[in-house]
């Protein structure tokens, strides 16, 4: 990156274009980081909407209350059981990539921030809508990515509920983005195709007029943001697998070694002490199932539920916060053979209520297909044992690919019927 440096003149503030000395910034460079968000967040949208479908939004406001969505809360489909660990993947790539493409958006940011300040502020109606796109892009990519960050890391030190604020962001960020993609792609493949045939870039107004002198190239500089990618998945990515590699996931809230040994030694996210459950509740005497449906209620005891047919199946659990288990033996009763004790022949929707006093998620619906699913059950042991009072003694719900909020603990009711 040869260039003759010019005498510095006096930075007249960020409008200045002699403000801006670094050498470094340019549209292949520039180009290269866009390329890899306009892929990376193409496929951060998706799997985001994918997570949103797996609440089944419509089926009760309990799973989704987003004020006002409107259009916006659309979704294609009834989120399906199979294949039972499709959750934990798509909620997997979803955070882990948005965590690696942190030091790439930064970087990003870091090259195109001269354009922020170039005057006039518009100098023909593409140029504004370039402008208005890049303030929108902007400020919804630091908005989506702080809160996501904050939301993987329990931190909601944000107002109101992470929710409906990461939905709307998202679409706000989305739109911007598509925009911005419209009207700059065809610009940054023009320049990668340039730096592929070795053309000049120093008309560009991302070029330094004045630049300081080079304290590393533009390759070290890729490669610099590329460590800091490398270095996010080496140390976050583990907390989607079991054993040693979850503890490689040093950044992550649920990383580190196995909370605990047994049976019941896996990743929680929250404890009875967290969910105001007591025990005086949850003992043989005291807790009941109420199960309701169309030929009445039905009280069913832990001894009781013993009594009936138990099925097992291997599923993980998978959690919004993008953290996951391998599969663990669940064994209990199918929600499916519960709905037909309460009058229902064939499954139908489920309203879940759990004894938990706090918290989000209190309560859950279920669709029909989930109800369906042979692996779908009310489940009261796991791994050979019986459930502990954190994985949610004296029953909760498992269900193949369903988020971990859906699996519901320390059940206390069961109404089946349409929702």
């Amino acid at each position: 990156m040869a260039r003759s440096f010019l005498p510095t003149v006096p930075a007249r503030g960020p409008f200045s274009p002699h403000f801006w000395r670094s050498p470094l910034r340019g549209p292949r460079f520039t180009a290269v980081l866009g390329v890899v968000l306009l892929a990376g967040i193409t496929i951060l949208f998706v799997t985001g909407l994918l997570s949103y479908a797996a609440y089944n939004p419509d089926l009760a406001r309990v799973n989704d209350k987003t004020p006002g969505k409107g259009i916006l809360g659309f979704y294609l489909f009834s989120w399906p059981t199979d294949p039972h660990w499709l959750y934990r993947l798509t909620q997997g790539v979803h955070v882990t990539l948005g965590l690696v493409l942190v030091p790439v958006l930064l970087a990003k940011l870091w090259s195109v921030v001269p354009r922020l300040f170039t005057l006039p502020p518009a100098r023909s109606l593409t140029h504004a809508l370039e402008r208005i796109s890049l303030l929108l892009l902007v400020g919804g990519a630091l908005f989506e990515f702080t809160t996501g960050i904050l939301n993987v890391q329990l931190d909601y030190v944000f107002p109101g509920s992470f929710y409906p604020l990461h939905f709307y962001g998202a679409w706000v960020f989305f739109g911007a983005f598509v925009a911005h993609a419209v009207l700059k792609a065809p610009v940054a493949f023009r320049n990668l195709r340039t730096m592929r045939d070795g053309g000049d870039e120093d008309a560009d107004e991302l070029v330094a007029p004045r630049p300081g002198p080079p304290t590393v190239s533009r390759r070290g500089a890729l490669g610099l943001v590329g460590g800091g990618s490398l270095l996010l998945f080496a140390t976050s990515a583990g907390r989607s697998f079991d054993g040693p590699l979850r503890e490689t996931a040093v950044l992550t809230p649920h990383g580190g070694p196995e909370p605990g040994g047994g049976p019941g030694g896996f990743q929680i996210n929250k404890t009875a002490a967290y969910a105001g459950i007591r025990a005086a509740e949850t003992n043989e005497e005291a807790w009941r199932l109420a199960v309701t449906g169309p030929a009445g209620t039905v009280r069913l005891s832990r001894a009781e539920l013993l009594a009936m047919p138990l099925h097992s199946a291997a599923l993980p659990i998978a959690c919004v916060e993008g953290w996951s288990t391998s599969d663990q033996w669940w064994r209990g009763v199918r929600l499916r053979d519960l709905a037909a004790l309460v009058g229902h022949e064939e499954p139908v929707d489920v309203f879940v209520e759990s004894l938990q006093r706090r918290g989000a998620f209190r309560r859950g619906a279920l669709r029909a297909n989930q109800v369906a699913d042979p692996r779908s059950l009310l489940a009261l042991f796991v791994n050979g044992e019986e459930l502990t009072a954190d994985h949610g003694y004296p029953a909760r719900i498992i269900v193949p690919a369903a988020p971990g909020v859906l699996n519901t603990k320390w059940v206390a009711r069961l109404t089946f019927g349409e929702l």
